[in-house]
């Protein structure tokens, strides 16, 4: 007799998790790029995460590369090489034109991924190429992204070019020296006073990298942390926005989207009085004139200066001046004292007496001293504030306005490409141009708000981790420090001859009386 035995299903055994890479890409380097950057590597790091059939394979990104070559993007081709290796089974990228902006590339490498049986998901065209039967809706939507990338381009120009002949064009970012909202330039004094020193120096007979030098020794302030170099300073010496001027369209792309300088190949607008100036026109020249001499010098004449550690950091609270470092005598006795430079060369306008300088070390190794005796409460108060504090609702904003700023972008190119047809007149075009430009630039405003909040958390924590590291294992101050000292402190206020006011790097402010 025939006996059947049957066996049970197996119903406990886990299915396997999809594995689920992004890739993100931005265009440029810039702080605002990089923040976007980081919006979007949270969202797809949450959308991910968040699905229970998938399983993390990491996020791939390129900053500041140019989205029309895939040989430029480097971490686009190590995620293609990860999944011949068999490390990812799932793409989820934001969209054609960040996957690529060049049609053939574009189904090269959808080709190649799905011979390995790895789909890619277009979150915004919604475009899954796991479940097409074809390639011909890929196609078509490459193509559309690879045309609207050049379209949006050549009207986007055609738009800016009636800007800088009218003289609406708005500039969206300022040179060091300025700050700008809503296009308009005003000066950023903190910046502005060194711009006039590099300036001054040049007049002197100073090279752009003997300045560069002084700048560094100074501790002059740079944007993004960066160093002070001679082609910096050669750059800014000859910037006409320091005398109020500008110059539009130094630059140009051309149709393989290469930018190139501007030697003549298209027309330049010259706009006299754009905003205020930092310098005169006539230092802006003598300036040129002694760059030229020393061209034709064969021997390089070094001026020796002598830099203290309070140079250039110590801020009157009274007026808003610098104070200088001045030689003090008491009968025969002299000894080095901090005065308002205001007060130095005109007493009427600012009463801020001298101060010893014996004074500011004796109070900075005190201030000091604080912080090592009350390490635990202070500082890892702070540091144990600034954490707490979330960021994900400002990456969240700033993705949006990312998706507004887009839109914008493509408004205007419709509304260049209706005007160059001639379906509106030169009034109506300019008027709906300024009214995108506004809205632009208030959402380019919000957005500059909220990644400077980011980068001065991040810097915050950064510097105040260094500086409880550094009280944790530093015994009392018996003497000034001067190595400390620049390590910590960004800048002092004297409030008056007997109080003075440290700002240190990592955000705290901190009162000290000066005897």
């Amino acid at each position: 007799m025939k006996k059947i035995t049957k066996i049970e299903s197996v119903t406990t055994q886990q299915k396997k998790k999809l594995r689920v890479a992004a890739y993100c890409r931005v265009s440029t380097g810039s702080d605002e790029q990089l923040v976007s950057l980081e919006a979007q590597k949270t969202h797809y790091e949450e959308y991910i995460t968040s699905n229970p059939e998938w399983e993390f394979a990491g996020i791939y990104y390129d900053e500041g590369i140019t989205g029309t070559k895939k040989e430029k993007r480097p971490s686009l081709n190590r995620m293609i090489q990860d999944c011949e290796d068999g490390k990812i089974d799932f793409i989820v990228t934001k969209s054609l034109s960040r996957f690529a902006r060049n049609t053939t590339d574009c189904l090269e490498l959808v080709r190649r991924l799905l011979e390995l049986h790895i789909p890619v998901y277009f979150e915004k065209e919604n475009l899954n190429t796991g479940s097409m039967e074809s390639e011909l809706l890929l196609s078509v939507m490459s193509s559309l992204a690879e045309s609207e990338s050049v379209s949006i381009s050549e009207n986007s120009k055609w738009g800016v070019r009636c800007r800088f002949e009218n003289g609406t064009f708005k500039i969206a970012y300022a040179p060091y020296g300025y700050n700008v909202k809503n296009g308009e330039f005003s000066i950023r004094d903190d910046e502005a006073v060194w711009v006039r020193f590099m300036f001054d120096k040049a007049v002197e007979g100073l090279s752009s990298y003997q300045i560069a030098l002084l700048l560094a020794e100074r501790n002059a302030p740079t944007r993004r942390n960066g160093k002070w170099t001679s082609a910096k300073v050669a750059d800014m010496l000859k910037n006409e926005k320091y005398i109020g001027d500008c110059l539009f369209q130094k630059t140009y792309r051309d149709s393989y989207f290469k930018r190139h300088l501007n030697r003549g190949e298209k027309d330049q607008f010259y706009m006299e009085g754009h905003h205020e100036a930092i310098v005169s026109k006539e230092v802006f020249e003598a300036a040129g004139r002694a760059i030229e001499l020393r061209k034709n010098e064969k021997r390089v004449k070094t001026v020796p200066n002598t830099v203290y550690p309070f140079t250039g950091k110590i801020i009157c609270g009274e007026c808003g001046s610098l104070l200088v470092r001045h030689m003090n005598s008491t009968g025969s006795f002299k000894y080095p004292a901090w005065v308002c430079r205001e007060h130095l060369h005109h007493k009427e306008k600012c009463s801020m007496r001298y101060v010893r300088e014996s004074a500011l070390k004796a109070a900075f190794a005190t201030m000091m001293n604080k912080l090592i005796f009350g390490r635990k409460e202070v500082l890892q108060g702070l540091l144990d504030d600034i954490r707490k504090k979330n960021n994900k609702s400002d990456l969240k904003r700033i993705d949006e306005i990312d998706v507004a700023l887009d839109e914008i972008t493509l408004r205007r190119g419709n509304l260049s490409s209706i005007a160059t047809k001639g379906y509106i007149d030169s009034v109506t075009f300019t008027q709906e141009s300024n009214n995108l430009n506004l809205e632009a630039e208030q959402l380019k405003s919000e957005r500059e708000s909220l990644i400077n909040g980011i980068n001065d958390d991040l810097h915050k924590t950064e510097t105040l981790q260094e500086l409880i590291q550094f009280t944790g294992k530093q015994e009392m101050f018996s003497d000034f420090d001067e190595e400390v000292f620049k390590k910590f402190v960004a800048r002092m206020t004297l409030a008056s001859r007997n109080e003075v006011v440290f700002h240190l790097k990592c955000g705290l402010n901190l009162k000290e009386k000066v005897k």
